[in-house]
């Protein structure tokens, strides 16, 4: 399939890029893997900071409140027992919880490409020549704007230069990533997937049919 090509400097290109049918053409029969690859990404990312502490780790409740018989109350060893205000947490995390999610590598490629087919498929997706080398962040931004690449963007080249990053790094809606490092996640919440035409290669031998 073909798509529109856009120039360094912005302007259409008159020879047009083809995107790979087996890679951008991909048919989902519904949106389960998608929906498992985004919660694996997300789960994956997680960081573990939420830690809470038990009844022995709370400050204080070393004296026994009162006599263990002949109050008519409940009997109770310490003031830091968890039903108690200001006692420890029973069941809260400790900080040691593993949130790793596993998908297989087959299924993972299955859904980079379903992912893609769905941005094709709604005009998401852009081919540029190349991106400017200058380092410049107003320079990128005045690219995107020509070729119309707005809101959330994915910026997907093959070389990940210093350069590249440092015109993006202060552009908030801006995502740089390699050609094999894409991911459900990044596709999905783009509103323009902006591919460099040299990436087009690298994406179709890492995805493509296999020969």
């Amino acid at each position: 399939m073909a798509i529109a090509t856009f120039t360094k400097a912005g302007a259409k290109a008159t020879t047009a890029a083809k995107l790979d049918a087996s890679v951008f053409s991909v048919t989902p029969k519904n949106h389960e893997l998608l929906k498992l690859a985004y919660d694996t990404y997300l789960s994956n990312s997680r960081e573990n900071l939420a830690v809470t502490k038990t009844r022995g780790l709370v400050s204080g409740g070393g004296r026994k409140p009162w006599k263990q018989k002949g109050t008519g109350r409940a009997r109770f060893g310490s003031s830091r027992n968890p039903i108690w205000r200001g006692g420890g947490i029973a069941f809260g995390p400790t900080g040691q919880e593993n949130y790793v999610k596993q998908l297989n590598t087959k299924a993972k490629r299955l859904a980079i490409r379903q992912a893609l087919s769905l941005s094709a498929a709604d005009n998401k997706v852009t081919v540029i020549e190349s991106l400017p080398s200058s380092g410049k962040t107003n320079e990128l931004a005045s690219l995107l704007t020509k070729v119309g690449a707005v809101r959330n963007v994915l910026i997907v080249t093959d070389a990940k230069t210093p350069e590249l990053i440092q015109a993006s790094q202060n552009l908030s809606n801006v995502i740089v990533v390699s050609a094999k490092y894409i991911n459900v996640f990044n596709v999905l919440n783009a509103d323009t997937v902006l591919i460099t035409k040299p990436s087009l290669d690298i994406i179709k031998d890492w995805l493509g049919e296999e020969k």
